[in-house]
């Protein structure tokens, strides 16, 4: 076995740990930043606390990220990092301001636009680079602790990861109580992208055992938690280990990475507008009993059922098909608006990634058909 192992992120958890955000700067010597979020937290008056927390470090906002942040997104940050001279920045949300601020960051001292890196084949330079901080408000994509920014160039229609291992964020900080006021679909949705990162970078064909012992860690935390974060969205202690359960998985699939559930979330979030975490969970049990089955010779699979305290993975797969269902998210093609053949067709074709390749077991497309014919 030979393997490696790498995260040059530094990893601040606890409540109230955003108030040393100035500390933080200063630690990787910051003068003059930029801070990029949703515009929820501009309107809402978030967005200035962190300005004021900063002691004025942080001296311009960038809140114009989309869902799922585009290309144009990201030139227009570069473009106000450029124009103020910024030598720092710092991402407060989800993963969107977080995939957004990873590739402005990436090219700040450039004079590019990110399409030449994105779709172009560039290659990023340290020169160009400036460091970032990430303040998580949700528990799912763990973008914070991972080189991986997922943009969308419309021009193009082309929705792809870009990574470089000069996109990590220099630090994470991961404030539970910032979790509090997430809405419970999203608490759910993002949840889910949790147990999707933790499975699926465990079966993932360059799986390592440091991050294998995080995904099953991961695991536990989410089925033993998430469903009280849903229930109880003023539980403190459930929203504390969902945000462990988060950065841990981040952590399990920062080497492996994604594989089936996550190559088949993105034409349903572009074509169908399923929100990512939802996403990446309505297949996720499907993988889940067909890799149990037909890639499971060393017992692997059934190992991490047993540890996350099932019988068998088929048990593990029921039980995520009755939490999906229990907290109100899509588990059929109808409920999305994917109802006839040629729509299935274009579906399964859009989903053969080159995370498909990552699975234990060869993945062709009309696998990927009968799934979602199975899935009307």
């Amino acid at each position: 076995m030979n393997w490696e192992f790498n995260l040059p992120v530094k990893i601040i958890f606890g409540n109230k740990k955003r108030y040393g955000l100035k500390e933080c700067i200063d630690e990787i010597g910051g003068t003059k930043g930029v801070l990029v979020c949703g515009k929820s937290f501009e309107k809402s008056g978030v967005a200035n606390e962190f300005v004021e927390i900063s002691n004025g470090k942080i001296a311009a906002i960038f809140s114009d990220v989309r869902p799922n942040p585009t290309t144009d997104n990201v030139d227009a940050c570069v473009e106000l990092m450029r124009t103020i001279g910024a030598d720092f920045a710092v991402a407060l949300g989800g993963g969107s301001p977080m995939d957004c601020c990873k590739a402005a960051c990436a090219i700040a001292r450039g004079h590019d636009s990110i399409k030449s890196y994105h779709s172009g084949g560039k290659k990023i330079s340290e020169d160009e680079v400036i460091p970032m901080i990430a303040v998580a408000t949700t528990s799912g994509t763990a973008s914070e602790v991972t080189n991986i920014s997922v943009l969308t160039d419309l021009e193009k229609n082309l929705k792809n990861p870009m990574n470089d291992p000069l996109m990590y964020p220099k630090t994470a900080i991961i404030d539970p109580e910032l979790t509090l006021t997430v809405p419970k679909q999203i608490t759910a949705s993002t949840g889910l992208d949790v147990l999707a990162h933790a499975i699926e970078s465990y079966w993932a064909t360059i799986h390592q055992p440091i991050c294998s012992a995080c995904s099953v860690y991961a695991c536990r935390l989410v089925f033993e938690w998430l469903e009280k974060a849903y229930n109880e969205p003023d539980n403190l202690e459930a929203r504390e280990k969902m945000a462990c359960a988060s950065i841990i998985a981040g952590v399990a699939f920062s080497h492996p990475r994604t594989t089936g559930s996550h190559a088949c979330s993105f034409p349903l979030t572009n074509i169908y507008n399923v929100p990512h975490g939802e996403a990446c969970a309505f297949t996720l049990d499907y993988f889940l009993r067909f890799n149990a089955q037909n890639a499971d010779e060393n017992g692997r699979i059934q190992r991490l059922a047993e540890d996350c305290g099932f019988k068998d993975a088929f048990e593990m797969a029921d039980e995520i098909s009755a939490m999906k269902k229990r907290m109100g998210m899509k588990t059929t093609l109808s409920q999305i608006g994917c109802t006839t053949n040629e729509q299935i067709d274009e579906l399964a074709h859009k989903s053969m990634s080159m995370l498909m390749t990552r699975n234990p077991i060869e993945l062709k497309e009309e696998d990927i058909r009968d799934m979602y014919y199975s899935l009307r």
